[in-house]
């Protein structure tokens, strides 16, 4: 993947992209997110951000798969976007975490 999402950009993602922005709490998270995706949508997103994070921890694929329910072809594609995507997850994952110790 290119550095940047390149591969993405284009005028109704950044759209999207500035919507998602103007959300303020995770209550309208809900209600937007609710309204444009399906719930196996969402819960996939969930699913390989929760992979994202323990990978980012060296938990093993077994352990990822038991606790996530993910297959180990998902578990590799994250770990593979992980290594060499847009250094999207690292970025979450940092806040999160800081997220996490502040509260």
């Amino acid at each position: 993947m290119e550095v940047g999402g390149s591969r993405i950009r284009d005028p109704l993602v950044d759209q999207l992209f500035e919507a998602v922005l103007l959300l303020k709490n995770k209550e309208e998270c809900y209600r937007f997110f609710e309204d444009l995706c399906t719930v196996g949508e969402i819960n996939a997103m969930a699913q390989r951000l929760e992979v994202a994070r323990m990978l980012h921890e060296n938990a093993t694929y077994a352990l990822i798969s038991e606790r996530t329910g993910a297959s180990t072809a998902t578990i590799s594609r994250v770990k593979r976007f992980l290594q060499y995507g847009a250094s999207g997850y690292q970025l979450v994952l940092g806040r999160l975490l800081s997220s996490e110790q502040k509260g």
